[in-house]
């Protein structure tokens, strides 16, 4: 039993800890906290309706990052939702990229300086219509091949060196941590692709030991039974958003999302709020009418639902980071265009008065009470009239100058741009090892590698 004397004394403590806790707390402000209560969401003590929007910082020249967001707010969008290519910070094994382009610390910095929310999908599957659904395509060089997307022992320590590197990054711009940074995607649409549970845990757990528990981790699924079955990953308390076309009533999809989430945690959220779709090599460049695209999503907004805009603002596949998609069949192969346009509210090139816009940006206001900011003036455009080409040489003269005949290789058969070292190629993340290709094969060496080298 303790003495008096010793109760008194722990009086003291906890009164000096309490006075302490009382003094760090500013007065009227509750702690810094983004989570889900009550099929709603919560951010400091409050309700929050999330109204956001995909601008992806992959698809804008880093000089454009600043004006792309506040265009974006001017909407009248509160979060941002970007992926992260994998294939764009490791081009090459273990060479990692986080400057220009991919300096993707400074670009969730200037969100935060401009008062937006993030929500970051970092895959490692994006989809996104990016190149091989940013993956590296030396993945495909290794042997034995890879699974991708699956608990293949050597895709996953692949994934973990990968994640190793980025969420400490991430880390320490959570929004428990002082960062703008509320939720975190775990891969993407994988119902639609398989139904490997030990996978996705595996990059819950992997996440979690990088994040910490108090981060929202989400997944976004299409809204069917099918696809939430296979994507949600409702043991582990990941939050499973849904998408949907646009259109559908999108409140008999919200009830259906509940079943793939713990009691109370199933805010309705379409993570994919299409605001027009993209656009093949061949095909008219695909529009939708601003009245449609209002109407829908006024549907959610007013009705307290939360939506992220896909894309509010499209942008540009540089380089050869276009990606495809099939037709029919897996072998109708379907390239998308450099164009991302997306026929987004905020256009390719930035114009914001247009039909979409304006009309988004009232329902916005009708719907959640954001004050209107002025609409930022267009960025001014220059013609550079007709461009003549002439002939200066022939690309067999100057073949031996642009490549390195040590590194050229002669196949019998043709090799694929993976195995030559060609890879997409970025403005200032220029990688491409070979003029003609050099068949190499990896191979790894690690603890959890079970296929041997």
């Amino acid at each position: 039993m303790a003495s008096a004397g010793s109760f008194g004394r722990l009086s003291l403590l906890l009164a000096l800890s309490l006075c302490s806790a009382l003094a760090s707390t500013v007065p009227g402000e509750a702690p810094r906290r983004f989570w889900i209560e009550g099929d709603a969401f919560w951010k400091d003590g409050a309700r929050f309706q999330i109204v956001g929007g995909d601008v992806h910082y992959f698809r804008i020249v880093p000089e454009y990052w600043k004006d792309r967001l506040l265009r974006a707010k001017a909407l009248g969008l509160n979060t941002i939702q970007t992926y992260v290519p994998w294939n764009l910070h490791e081009p090459e094994p273990q060479s990692w990229e986080f400057k220009g382009f991919a300096d993707i610390e400074s670009y969730l910095r200037l969100a935060q300086e401009l008062e937006m929310l993030v929500m970051l999908r970092v895959g490692p599957y994006i989809c996104g219509e990016w190149d091989l659904g940013g993956f590296p395509p030396w993945l495909l060089t290794i042997e034995p091949a890879l699974k991708l997307r699956s608990s293949d022992s050597t895709y996953l320590f692949l994934v973990e060196r990968w994640w190793r590197v980025l969420l400490p990054k991430v880390a320490p711009l959570l929004y428990e941590n002082g960062g703008p940074i509320i939720m975190v995607q775990i891969e993407n649409e994988f119902g639609s692709f398989g139904d490997d549970k030990n996978y996705l845990h595996y990059l819950v757990q992997l996440a979690r030991r990088y994040l910490g528990n108090d981060i929202v981790l989400y997944t976004t699924d299409g809204g069917t039974t099918n696809t939430l079955k296979n994507g949600a990953i409702l043991q582990d308390d990941v939050f499973a958003a849904v998408d949907f076309s646009t259109g559908d009533d999108p409140w008999p999809i919200f009830r259906l999302q509940k079943k793939y989430n713990l009691p109370g945690k199933s805010a309705p959220l379409s993570a994919e709020f299409y605001t027009g779709w993209l656009t093949h090599w061949g095909e008219s460049i695909a529009t939708t009418t601003a009245s449609s695209t209002a109407k829908a999503l006024k549907s959610i907004l007013c009705r307290n639902g939360s939506a992220v805009l896909y894309m509010a603002h499209g942008g540009t596949n540089f380089g050869f980071y276009n990606g495809a998609n099939t037709g029919q069949t897996e072998f109708e192969y379907k390239a998308d265009l450099t164009s991302y346009d997306y026929d987004a509210p905020i256009k390719e090139h930035g114009d914001v008065h247009n039909p979409k816009y304006k009309a988004l940006r009232r329902v916005i206001h009708e719907c959640t009470g954001t004050p209107l900011h002025p609409l930022p003036a267009d960025i001014e455009r220059a013609s550079y009239g007709l461009v003549k080409l002439q002939k200066v040489a022939s690309f067999f003269d100057i073949f031996d100058k642009i490549c390195d005949p040590l590194k050229v290789a002669v196949s019998e058969q043709p090799l694929s741009m993976e195995l030559t070292g060609q890879v997409g190629t970025y403005p200032n993340v220029w990688v491409s090892t070979v003029c003609v290709g050099i068949p190499r094969k990896r191979s790894l060496q690690h603890p959890i590698n079970s296929k041997g080298t």
